[in-house]
């Protein structure tokens, strides 16, 4: 058995607003399951596939209140595409964000509602993985986390060390899931998380089992009667465990 990371659920106090600017930033068509709720994913895409980790923008009035310890890299692939598309995010609304980086050759920014992300310099590593070269959960332990969710997932471990671990999609397509070390402490839920997805046919009672097996604990945020099942890894991230498909 085995799970498939599918998308990132963001929460938005405006999720159309929000899911606009990221459409126009990934360049993503923009659908809705109902109300509150702004689906993100590449035009023509058929979910799910590796090829992209969709984004899901859901409607919630608590304000953002710490560093998000979820983000996203979005790739580049020259010095000059990386200071064109810094421009025109500024001008869809985002600003330059400080998170402690000091000089780094990529830039921190963050969306019109403050969910930090970066603009990565130009890197060979993430050619090939579209607008989003990787999904980032900030971290205590990576070689921990590496573990976790490269048994709770279908991807393959590509590098870890005590700094940061690296995994990817086994079909080798698609962004990078990394795991960078970090000294701040997680101290609220998480306005950005994970959603995976057990293959077609398993059961999703058998596959929260086994993730409590591997170190996940089933959490309540409140979420009522739904057919997804919430977690939290060993460093206590949410995530949704969805129905099969």
């Amino acid at each position: 058995m085995a799970t498939r990371l599918v998308q990132i659920n963001m929460k938005a106090r405006d999720d159309s607003a929000l899911g606009g600017f990221w459409a126009e930033v990934l360049g993503w068509g923009v659908s809705s399951e109902g109300p509150g709720v702004t689906n993100l994913e590449p035009e023509g895409f058929v979910y799910p596939d590796p090829v992209a980790v969709c984004v899901d923008l859901v409607l919630s009035p608590e304000p953002k209140t710490v560093k998000n310890r979820v983000h996203v890299d979005l790739a580049t692939t020259s010095a000059a595409h990386q200071a064109e598309m810094v421009a025109r995010l500024k001008e869809l609304g985002a600003t330059p964000a400080d998170v402690g980086q000091g000089d780094v050759p990529w830039t921190v920014m963050a969306d019109p509602e403050g969910n930090e992300f970066c603009v990565l310099d130009p890197r060979p590593l993430y050619r090939d993985t579209g607008p989003i070269a990787a999904v980032v959960v900030d971290c205590a332990d990576p070689r921990a986390m590496a573990r976790f969710w490269g048994e709770a997932t279908d991807w393959t471990l590509h590098e870890v060390t005590d700094h940061h671990a690296v995994l990817r999609s086994a079909k080798g397509v698609g962004p990078y899931l990394r795991f960078p070390r970090t000294p701040d402490a997680k101290t609220v839920w998480n306005r950005v998380h994970l959603d995976i997805r057990p293959y077609p046919g398993d059961d999703l009672a058998a596959e929260a089992a086994r993730l409590r097996t591997l170190g996940a604990t089933v959490i309540d945020l409140g979420q009522d009667d739904v057919p997804w099942t919430v977690l939290a890894d060993p460093e206590g991230n949410e995530f949704c465990l969805l129905t099969p498909s």
